[in-house]
């Protein structure tokens, strides 16, 4: 049973008259829990108030399927007042450390105590402020670091097809560029005349230029592909695919290689074959350079656009070009975007300047296309559209996902509300876009939803010319 003199040691309750304090002794239920039981589950609907006499609980909370704890509560103290009075389901996991004595407060005789004193109500909200605060604080700084990990996964998974390639391409050149120089020499013995000797090189140059511009499309490439391993093949090449490819990718005609192996056909020595291989190897190790040099090139575009994307080298405050910013931000999701969702992009490209804290609006643009991709599963086609409205910048970012559904449109902005499951979505995310957007940057958020099409309107202020 519940004592009065239980009760005085909870700062709120020394607010109530002694008779109200014997009426909730006698309505409050005792709970005994035992050592590593649960009380709530976070997802679970709310209860009453309890009050913790003997013992302590841990607040934990779900991160990505993680459970983090977050706190705890040590006797005397009572909790269960903010799902009461958000009327939201139970935010955090509460667990007995020790074996634990609580009493419960029903919902309805907690909130007539709030009613029938000002000063037990006063503290309570205080109370209330402070814990949500510091969870929201935890929240916050989960949140920050699950957007990083998704972004340096994110990160990790487009640097790592060009450093494959880069490495793969590395590694072959030094053991070809040997065998080259091998057939040079073996090739200068023989002193063949200078116009034969040309007619190589100017051949070689010309399959330089086809591969690094492209100079032929997949279909003409598949079919030279194939001539060349018939007319190799008839000359006698062993293993002749190993140089068709490169030799279509050159760009090279049977014709003319009939041509230039002529006066080699009856030759007995390693000559007679030598120029073929020397000629697909001096393709090979240019389709491993212009191969590397795109992995390079990809490498320097994704680490520019994290940098540019995180303004690690500017002011907290500066003038920002949003298109770059949506572009960097794109960039670093292109994992996610590019197996199924089709990106339009409508871009005023008249569109001046914004003073911004950059690496804040992105976190709106990663937010809302984080959300978009959530959506649609994966799959659907999300269109960026920007324009310039009187002073000020308009950014439409929309979905063609599930869409959000009409009877909780007007919480999706409330701190914590999320409809995803329990564990995988914090309710901060569209809460920071709106703080971001309207508290930071004196601008507007609103939205239209419907199956099939969600939009997100930011206005941003100009910079006054």
């Amino acid at each position: 049973m519940l004592y009065v003199e239980d009760l005085i040691h909870l700062n709120p309750f020394q607010q109530l008259p002694q008779e109200r304090l014997e009426w909730v002794c006698d309505r409050a239920q005792t709970v005994m829990l035992p050592a590593g039981e649960v009380l709530v589950h976070e997802g679970d609907p709310h209860r009453g108030l309890f009050l913790l006499i003997e013992g302590q609980m841990s607040i934990t909370r779900r991160s990505d399927g993680i459970e983090i704890p977050i706190g705890q509560h040590n006797a005397p103290s009572f909790f269960g007042e903010i799902p009461i009075l958000t009327d939201d389901p139970v935010p955090v996991t509460m667990r007995a450390l020790g074996d634990c004595r609580l009493y419960e407060i029903e919902s309805d005789d907690f909130r007539t105590l709030l009613h029938e004193c000002r000063d037990f109500e006063r503290m309570i909200f205080r109370t209330m402020q402070q814990r949500t605060r510091g969870l929201e604080s935890f929240i916050r700084g989960r949140e920050k670091m699950a957007a990083l990990g998704t972004l340096a996964a994110g990160l990790a998974h487009e640097l790592n097809n060009p450093a494959a390639a880069l490495v793969r391409s590395f590694r072959e050149i030094p053991a070809a560029v040997v065998e080259l120089q091998r057939m040079s020499l073996v090739y200068g013995q023989r002193q063949v005349e200078e116009d034969h000797t040309q007619q190589w090189l100017q051949m070689r140059d010309r399959g330089y230029d086809a591969i690094l511009n492209g100079r032929l499309d997949p279909a003409t490439l598949s079919d030279r592909e194939e001539t060349l391993l018939e007319w190799l093949e008839d000359y006698g090449v062993k293993q002749a695919w190993k140089l068709s490819e490169p030799l279509a990718e050159g760009g090279v005609a049977v014709e003319a290689l009939e041509q230039i192996t002529e006066r080699w056909r009856d030759d007995t020595t390693e000559l007679r074959e030598m120029g073929l291989h020397w000629l697909a190897l001096s393709f090979e190790v240019m389709s491993m350079l212009k191969h590397g040099l795109r992995g390079a090139e990809r490498i320097s575009d994704l680490v520019k656009a994290m940098k540019s994307y995180s303004y690690l080298d500017q002011g907290v405050q500066q003038e920002v070009n949003l298109h770059q910013g949506l572009e960097d931000t794109l960039r670093l999701f292109d994992h996610k975007l590019k197996h199924g969702i089709e990106v339009k992009r409508h871009y005023d490209q008249q569109l001046p300047n914004v003073l911004a804290y950059g690496s804040e609006l992105n976190q709106v643009w990663t937010n809302l296309i984080d959300n978009a991709i959530d959506a649609m599963d994966g799959k659907g086609v999300l269109e960026i559209i920007t324009k310039q409205c009187d002073r000020r910048a308009r950014i439409d970012i929309i979905d063609s996902g599930r869409g959000i559904p009409p009877d909780i449109q007007t919480r999706v902005f409330e701190p914590f509300f999320t409809t995803k499951a329990v564990g995988h979505g914090s309710g901060l995310g569209l809460e920071t876009v709106r703080r971001i957007v309207e508290n930071r940057h004196h601008g507007t958020l609103t939205f239209e939803s419907k199956p099939g099409r969600t939009c997100f309107t930011i206005c941003l202020p100009l910079l006054a010319k």
